[in-house]
Parts: C-alpha cells; sequence; structure tokens
C-alpha cells in the first residue's frame, strides 16, 4: 500500500491530538478580606499554588480551591484579585484590566453587608454584578459565574445597634443570600451558599453559635477573634462550599486526610464534620439554613 505524505501528516495531527493534554480550566477570585483569608494563616498558606494578579503572595481560599483541586485530580488554573473591605463595583472601576480577560470560572464576592453604607441593601450589589458578567462574556460568552453569598458577621447580630441586632445568624444569612440570589438572577451565575454553610455546621453541632456567650470547646469555631472575619474553619467551609458549586464534586470524597485541613492542624473528624457541612449545603442548596 502507498503511503503518501498527505496520509503522513493526516496520521501525525491526529496522533497529536489524541496524545495533547487538555487545557487546564481557568478560574478567578474576586473579593476582599473574606476571600483572601484575612486574621488566619489561610491567607498565605498554598500561595504558590496560585497566581495573585495584585502580587501580594496570597494563597486564601483560591489557594485551598487549588489544594482540593490537585487531591481530586483536576487540572485548574486558579487566580485572585482582592483587596480588603472592597465592594463588586470597586474591583470593577480600579482593577478592570486585570478582570477583563477571557475566563472559564469567575467567583465574585460582594462586602460583608452588600453595601457597606446601607447593610443589606443589594441594588449596588445587583448593578455591579451585571455589569462585570457583562465585561467577562463579552471576553468569554461561555464563563461560568459563581456569586459567594457570604457568613453572618456575629458582631452585626449580637451586639447593639447593628443592622441585625436582636435577630439570630439565620436572618442575616438568609437576608445576604436573598440580595445575592436577586444579583446572580440579573447577572445569569450561580451561587454558593457560604452564609447558610455556616448555618447548617451550627444546626449539626459541628460549630459554635455564638462567639460572644463564651467558647464551647466541643465545636470548631467559625469566626475569628473581630467576631466578623472566618477563623481557619469558616475559610475551609467557604472554600469547601466553592469547590463543590463550581466543580461539582462531592466536598465529602476529599476524606479524612484532606491535606490542606492536616496543615491547618484541623482533627479528622472537624475535617470530616466541616465536609459534611458543606455537602449539605450544596445539596439543599442553603436549605438547611432556611
Amino acid at each position: 500500500m502507498r503511503v503518501t505524505m498527505r496520509n503522513l501528516l493526516i496520521a501525525l495531527a491526529a496522533l497529536l491530538s489524541t496524545a495533547a493534554p487538555a487545557a487546564a480550566e481557568t478560574i478567578l477570585f474576586v473579593g476582599n478580606s473574606f476571600t483572601f483569608g484575612a486574621n488566619a494563616p489561610v491567607r498565605v498558606l498554598n500561595a504558590d499554588r496560585v497566581t495573585d494578579l495584585n502580587n501580594e503572595r496570597i494563597g486564601g481560599v483560591p489557594g485551598l480551591f487549588k489544594r482540593f483541586a490537585e487531591q481530586a485530580g483536576l487540572d485548574w488554573q486558579v487566580s485572585l484579585e482582592t483587596s480588603g473591605g472592597k465592594t463588586l463595583g470597586w474591583h470593577l472601576a480600579e482593577r478592570r484590566p486585570l478582570l477583563d480577560r477571557p475566563w472559564d470560572h469567575v467567583v465574585l464576592q460582594e462586602y460583608s453587608t452588600l453595601d457597606p453604607h446601607r447593610p443589606g441593601d443589594g441594588t449596588a450589589t445587583i448593578a455591579d454584578a451585571q455589569r462585570i458578567a457583562e465585561l467577562l462574556r463579552a471576553r468569554n460568552p461561555k464563563v461560568a459565574i459563581t456569586m459567594t453569598a457570604t457568613w453572618t458577621r456575629p458582631d452585626l447580630v449580637f451586639l447593639p445597634g447593628k443592622r441585625w441586632s436582636g435577630t439570630s445568624v439565620e436572618v442575616m444569612a438568609n437576608d445576604l443570600r436573598r440580595a445575592t440570589d436577586s444579583a446572580a438572577r440579573r447577572a445569569r451565575a450561580n451561587v454558593a451558599p457560604v452564609g447558610q454553610a455556616f448555618t447548617c455546621a451550627i444546626r449539626s453541632g459541628v460549630a459554635d453559635a455564638n462567639p460572644f456567650d463564651g467558647i464551647d470547646y466541643t465545636r470548631v469555631p467559625l469566626w475569628s477573634y473581630d467576631h466578623y472575619h472566618a477563623s481557619s474553619y469558616g475559610y475551609y467551609l467557604e472554600a469547601l462550599v466553592l469547590f463543590a458549586r463550581v466543580t461539582g464534586v462531592d466536598p465529602r470524597t476529599l476524606g479524612a486526610r484532606e491535606a490542606a485541613a492536616g496543615d491547618l492542624g484541623f482533627s479528622e473528624a472537624e475535617t470530616v464534620a466541616l465536609q459534611q457541612s458543606a455537602s449539605d449545603a450544596i445539596a439543599t442548596n442553603g436549605g438547611c439554613g432556611r
């Protein structure tokens, strides 16, 4: 049989297309201290595994996400753009060139009370999320966007004279979730029920419900010393929920000996319990917090 140069080239092209590895999924995390892990070692953990677009050597929740992906056998290229105390509108105005790229996935995390000046008001969040989504889809029409519905701040619930004073951790988490849902509908985005995962952990007895009433050594503390930011346990739970929502992988499959939890000093029982809380929140779409 005569082998022509054309046939050889076709065969070589087929071989190369079969052997070439699939390109890594790209994901960008946009947020503030709730994303970069303020007040916890999570902030610098795994910084060498991710790309900090602001060159601040932050690992944070994106670093945990990358670590989970590695252990799950997934190839993800993880980047982050974070700045403390900032809204989504600030990121769009001040860091637009870093966002304006063809990402496969983007996670958006708003300020802890949505609007810093009108706590609980989602008007600006809805508008800014839609504007960012339009920017992202102009670069990649297939980009998958996830919005983080963040956790309750105990300093705004258990102290007097605050927006959610006299309510409960469930109420604030659900208020933030409703506003995030509205923003996500406009932006055609998914929602990660992180705040309600905190509630799942509290209701199941995994986590302490009120950091102001003393330390309960039988339950993990989800918040740091300021009763505002998360502890390492809280950031770990956030990362689990985001990982599950974005990848579709059940966080329980990471197992009791998950590496990042080991680096953070969690017991195997604590690790499994937090994975279960994240799984519950995803399975119920946050329903365990309603």
